[in-house]
């Protein structure tokens, strides 16, 4: 018995899908845009994530020396440096390295190169350090600023320590701001999606107000009531996380296609095919509570028993 009324609510919760077609269109639609959105904002927040990635493993201390530090001193602190758990890689270039790459930069400036014929190499060696942590970079420019003080003891051998901090910083920040406004429209389009839903499952009770009428004179129970109602719901929160399901594949590609020359970043197409399972168990289960909520809210104020 339990099967068979399980069988008629279902068949009901169709007959009602179909009978309101235009409106369950609209309902459906509604859905299916923001579920695209929230796909799209998972898609995003894992594209922005791996690009802040590449940058900060990108991003090192570079200390420039001045032209009369010795060949000891330089390496010296190369080996304190190497030694330090939060770095993760110290790379030396020399005086004479550095000047190739100089040239290599400008070899279109000849003006430039010719002076450089005329003059000493004017150029210190290098240390480019990588940390473990990005995190780490303060601790390390401190250690720096300690061991090369002379008023703490140190020689006064760097020229210049560059650090580009503020270029993570800023992107961070346009990070979590990006989120928090995808976050904030995708609530909002969930609200309308839920009044939408909750519109059509409230038509579909007022067309079969009489049936319903019928059901409670028989003495049918609350659940075969209201259950095609709210099996209404989950038919539009379902069709619609398939829709957005298949809208997302030509927006990754669109996307890749669009930020092929960007630096960073990883492949939208290849991350949406690998993580297809959890980028489709995120947007059906979306889909169904949204379905759920505004059948459920529609059925409790419209179809009591």
């Amino acid at each position: 018995m339990f099967w068979i009324n399980t069988k008629r609510i279902i068949k009901f919760g169709f007959v009602n899908f179909w009978r309101n077609g235009l409106v369950s269109f609209a309902s459906v639609l509604a859905m299916t845009v923001t579920l695209f959105v929230v796909g799209s904002l998972f898609l995003a927040n894992n594209f922005l994530s791996s690009a802040l990635d590449e940058v900060k493993n990108k991003v090192d201390i570079s200390i420039s020396f001045k032209i009369d530090a010795s060949e000891d001193e330089i390496q010296a602190l190369k080996k304190e440096l190497s030694l330090l758990p939060e770095i993760k890689e110290v790379i030396y270039s020399s005086r004479e390295a550095e000047l190739a790459n100089f040239r290599e930069r400008h070899k279109d400036n000849e003006i430039l190169i010719q002076s450089l014929e005329e003059v000493d190499n004017p150029l210190g060696a290098r240390l480019n350090i990588l940390a473990a942590d990005p995190s780490q970079y303060d601790s390390i420019i401190h250690f720096i600023e300690n061991k090369t003080n002379p008023d703490l003891g140190g020689e006064e051998i760097i020229d210049q320590v560059s650090y580009k901090k503020n270029v993570v910083d800023k992107l961070m920040k346009l990070i979590e701001t990006s989120k928090k406004v995808g976050y904030g429209v995708s609530l909002v389009l969930a609200f309308l999606a839920i009044l939408v839903v909750f519109n059509t499952v409230s038509l579909a009770i007022y067309t079969s107000r009489e049936e319903i009428s019928v059901m409670r004179l028989v003495g049918a129970g609350n659940l075969y009531v209201k259950g095609p109602f709210v099996v209404e719901g989950m038919i539009s929160g379902i069709l619609s996380s398939f829709l957005s399901l298949g809208a997302l594949y030509p927006a990754a590609i669109w996307v890749r296609d669009l930020t092929a020359g960007v630096y960073g970043g990883i492949n939208l197409v290849t991350f949406y095919v690998s993580n297809f399972g959890e980028i489709f168990i995120l947007l059906v289960s979306c889909g169904l509570i949204l379905g759920l909520i505004a059948s459920f809210w529609a059925t409790r104020r419209y179809a009591k028993v």
